[in-house]
């Protein structure tokens, strides 16, 4: 379900106006940001740093380039990029939520990443960068909480260099069908239980359940990436579909 080009959009399982998710999505992740990377470690049994380094290792940077990390929250992902590129490359981290990007940037600093790096507020479907600036764009655990998904994958691809790459990871569609019911339960009853009891927030961790449940699927999300401008777009799935990988290249 996608009604990113209409004057609606889906919350979770709630369908509001397009214009009120940016702030409500906000409010959600002021609500996390301090227990974000806690819940992560959680949610996944440490998983989430798996699938981060999976992406991490196909990002293609080489020293001295330049990489976007697009709601890049807590910097995990900046972290690696900006290893990646060293200390004459740069990597610029950006969200949209300054809670998350405050607690992303704090934890940069003290990795001793601060040098080669910018941390600033940035709308995802509305990039302030050139066209044609970054080696390579990713975004993680991100994607499903912007209001016109076409419309970030289009600015994704825009600042992307030919010869670049998009990298997008994302919670995904089960391939193994019998885990289903397993996964269902987990998410409904079992996360926003964990929410509650470490972030005192169980709302918030029912949304994200429910925005997993509403993002595209695999071959979705490639066509939709295909129609952004990328090409010889693939996927990963990992963790049998829970999460899925979505590689683009910008020729």
């Amino acid at each position: 379900m996608n009604n990113e080009n209409n004057d609606t959009t889906h919350f979770g399982y709630e369908t509001i106006a397009s214009s009120a998710k940016a702030d409500r999505v906000r409010a959600v992740f002021d609500s996390v940001a301090s227990r974000y990377d806690i819940m992560n470690d959680l949610m996944s049994v440490g998983m989430h740093r798996f699938w981060k380094a999976y992406m991490l290792a196909r990002t293609g940077l080489r020293p001295e380039q330049q990489a976007l990390d697009v709601a890049g929250g807590t910097g995990d992902i900046t972290a690696g990029l900006a290893r990646q590129v060293g200390p004459r490359g740069h990597v610029f981290h950006t969200d949209i939520n300054a809670a998350m990007l405050a607690v992303g940037s704090d934890r940069l600093l003290d990795k001793g990443l601060a040098a080669n790096i910018t941390s600033l507020v940035a709308d995802a479907e509305a990039l302030p960068f050139d066209t044609g600036s970054m080696h390579c764009v990713t975004i993680a655990f991100g994607l499903r909480n912007v209001t016109d998904k076409q419309q970030a994958l289009h600015e994704m691809a825009r600042v992307t260099r030919p010869g670049g790459r998009v990298l997008v990871l994302e919670f995904s569609r089960l391939v193994i069908k019998w885990l289903e019911p397993v996964y269902d339960a987990y998410s409904f009853k079992i996360l926003p239980a964990l929410g509650k009891l470490v972030a005192d927030d169980a709302d918030s961790y029912r949304y994200l359940a429910e925005s997993i449940r509403m993002h595209p699927d695999q071959q979705t999300l490639k066509g939709m990436m295909e129609v952004a401008g990328l090409e010889d777009c693939r996927y990963h799935n990992l963790s049998g579909g829970v999460v899925a990988l979505h590689v683009g290249y910008k020729y």
